[in-house]
């Protein structure tokens, strides 16, 4: 039996990532069930919905045929196959198996949900799992696609456990570039992995966008601090998803580098280098914006403290105000004789010593900023 190797540790993430469902859209809001049409097959062994395309001597050379005749084509020699199932089950993951000579290691992992972004080597394919991810900006949630693939020399087969990931815009991606065709499966690899990064560049910034849009609202002049509060908690949550999304994804694309891999030539090594740019680009983004979040929650509590300590102020000013008035009737309302009782030169006189310690009162309080 071949030994495996992996990049990084094994594990779900506990319910973070992946969805459980099959979408009714997928993130670009397209129907997963009609995207990238022509490459659909009408007949396949599997019992999911499945995709082929066949590119041969670097162009594309058929695209939607069936799967059995997958290997027909590889034998044919100079054939680079893309295979792609929709939600497959443990009985069409064993097809490709016995199609492919899969690791039996690599078909659990590929069935089981939420494995942590990562590369295994196996003596005859390497096995990835990755995500693509979406934030819906106006409730903050950060929503995530589980992506399983597996590279062998002369076929990149996906397996999709959601919807969330558009294989349309990917196939898009593919024929965007065809003098890259000629490079066989690290082209389609790079296309895929391109369009994953460039995702989670998209989410990242449209995180920034909504941390800039908090921070505008934490020094409004009407402040709702319950809505702050919430939205960054919201926000935080999203960042550690994201991280725990993107940061794998450095030692993946570490791994597909290494010349020992011999996966990818001299020509290509650019594109990947450039792919492993911004996937530093958004790790680094990605935990500044973690460090700004937890800043302004901090922030949004001490601004809580200066306002409750200003209207603090307030009250007990305006409290001192009014107890002198108080003092002073309570004074005159004694049941004693005092200088001017029953005579209305009293009243006058109390009322006047009222006034002038409240305005003074008032005057001293609004030069020390108290009110």
């Amino acid at each position: 039996m071949a030994s495996a190797q992996s990049s990084t540790s094994n594990g779900a993430l506990g319910g973070q990532l992946g969805s459980d469902a099959l979408r009714d859209r997928t993130f670009h809001g397209r129907d997963p069930r009609t995207v990238a049409e022509a490459a659909i097959c009408q007949d396949s062994p599997t019992r999911c919905q499945a995709r082929t395309r066949l590119y041969r001597d670097g162009r594309l050379a058929d695209q939607g045929f069936p799967v059995d005749r997958i290997s027909d084509h590889l034998a044919s020699g100079n054939a680079t196959i893309w295979l792609d199932l929709r939600d497959p089950d443990h009985e069409d993951l064993l097809v490709l198996q016995n199609e492919f000579g899969l690791h039996p290691v690599a078909i659990e992992d590929a069935v089981f949900d939420r494995e942590r972004p990562k590369i295994d080597r196996y003596d005859s394919h390497l096995f990835m799992t990755a995500y693509a991810a979406r934030l819906d900006t106006t409730t903050g949630e950060l929503a995530t696609s589980e992506l399983a693939v597996f590279i062998l020399p002369q076929a990149l087969i996906t397996i999709r456990k959601d919807d969330g990931l558009d294989v349309g815009k990917i196939v898009e991606r593919w024929d965007s570039s065809p003098d890259l065709a000629r490079h066989g499966v690290a082209y389609l690899l790079h296309g895929l992995l391109d369009f994953i990064v460039d995702g989670h560049f998209e989410a990242v910034q449209s995180l920034d966008d909504a941390v800039e849009e908090l921070e505008d609202n934490l020094f409004d002049d009407k402040p709702t601090n319950l809505s702050v509060h919430r939205r960054s908690f919201e926000l935080r949550k999203s960042l550690v998803v994201l991280r725990r999304v993107v940061l794998p994804m450095r030692e993946v694309l570490n791994t597909l580098m290494r010349r020992d891999m011999r996966g990818i030539d001299n020509e290509l090594m650019p594109y990947y280098q450039d792919v492993y740019d911004h996937v530093l680009r958004a790790t680094e983004w990605t935990e500044s914006l973690r460090d700004l979040v937890t800043t302004i929650l901090e922030t949004n509590l001490t601004i809580q403290g200066n306002r409750m300590n200003v209207i603090t102020k307030k009250v007990t000013s305006w409290a001192a105000i009014i107890a002198v008035p108080t003092f002073i009737t309570g004074f005159y309302g004694m049941n004693v004789p005092y200088p001017g009782f029953s005579n209305h030169v009293g009243l006058l006189v109390a009322v006047a010593i009222m006034l002038i310690s409240g305005v003074s009162l008032y005057v001293i309080f609004r030069r020390q900023d108290w009110l």
